[in-house]
């Protein structure tokens, strides 16, 4: 299929558990376009070396700031000179959240979530050491916009704005052939993570359910995602993610009987995590418990510097 789309997908490896992520190859209007880069390391230094010596990339883009795909764009534009186009939020993210004003930002949040001690240093001490793996940064070049025509390969393709999974993710849409890039918006195996840290948009559990009815509506047929292999019938996958969401939300509740901090309420949903894991984990707790004070379910109090929750 993506062969017939005129589209090469470019399978980058990750140390994750989530071992990989899919980025993107096609022509563009002025030139040969790649689509997200994975992170800043010698892996994918050398997935992009001979197909950067092949094409004119002119231009790259960025679908959201996380660090596998936005990591390697800095040294990609560097080495094409390639114009970088990102939305505007995840571009100020993506240039701002590994450095170090906001990691003093991000350790006082562990902080806040009622962490052993020990636990929020090493929380902090993983997310410094991405610092390497998204510079240099790029410059970004161009706004992506909310109806942004792009053409990619044989066929032209809407920008779709999806926040959720990040404040500034976007999708491509191309109705013709009922076909989505789904990024990272919706992932065929997997949910994606939706965390809050205090900072970004309000409810991020709330907007990623507004994203998902957003493309529900198109009822696309063929979805490409950033993480796993491309499959039929949009529609429904997002149904189980629903679901999915539902029933976290109704299980976070359940702990909720009496005050609970954040990373207690993470210890009974989550088990056995590495580092790295741990901290999605947290975020994606907290975003469940604030989708749930939002809609007056539960009540929050700022208790000694921590935040405790409890179900009304």
């Amino acid at each position: 299929m993506l062969t017939d789309l005129g589209v090469t997908q470019v399978t980058i490896p990750l140390p994750f558990r989530l071992n990989h992520v899919n980025c993107f190859l096609a022509e563009g209007a002025r030139g040969w376009t790649i689509i997200d880069a994975g992170l800043n390391t010698t892996i994918s230094r050398d997935c992009w070396q001979p197909i950067i010596e092949k094409h004119e990339i002119t231009d790259i883009i960025l679908t959201h700031y996380h660090p596998d795909h936005f990591g390697y764009s800095g040294k990609l534009q560097q080495l094409t000179n390639a114009e970088v186009w990102m939305t505007e939020v995840d571009a100020h993210n993506g240039l701002t959240f590994w450095e170090p004003d906001s990691l003093v930002e991000v350790d006082r949040n562990y902080q806040m979530c009622g962490l052993p001690s020990h636990l929020s240093t090493e929380l902090t001490t993983d997310e410094k050491s991405f610092n390497a793996q998204v510079k240099p940064y790029p410059k970004v070049s161009h706004t992506l916009e909310e109806g942004m025509k792009i053409l990619f390969g044989k066929y032209e393709y809407e920008i779709l704005f999806t926040p959720g999974h990040s404040d500034g993710l976007i999708t491509l849409y191309n109705k013709e052939n009922s076909i989505l890039f789904s990024t990272d918006h919706i992932l065929p195996r997997i949910s994606p993570n939706i965390s809050y840290w205090f900072r970004g948009i309000r409810n991020p559990l709330q907007a990623f359910f507004m994203s998902l009815e957003k493309i529900k509506k198109l009822d696309v047929d063929f979805v490409i995602p950033s993480h796993g292999k491309p499959f039929k019938n949009a529609t429904n996958r997002i149904e189980e993610l629903l679901l999915h969401h539902q029933e976290r939300i109704e299980e976070v509740y359940g702990y909720l009987k009496k005050p609970s901090t954040i990373f207690e309420v993470n210890s009974k949903l989550f088990k056995k995590l590495t580092i790295h894991e741990t901290r999605f984990a947290i975020g994606e707790t907290l975003a469940h418990l604030e989708y749930l004070y939002l809609s007056n379910q539960c009540n929050k109090e700022l208790i000694n510097g921590t935040w405790f929750y409890e179900a009304v």
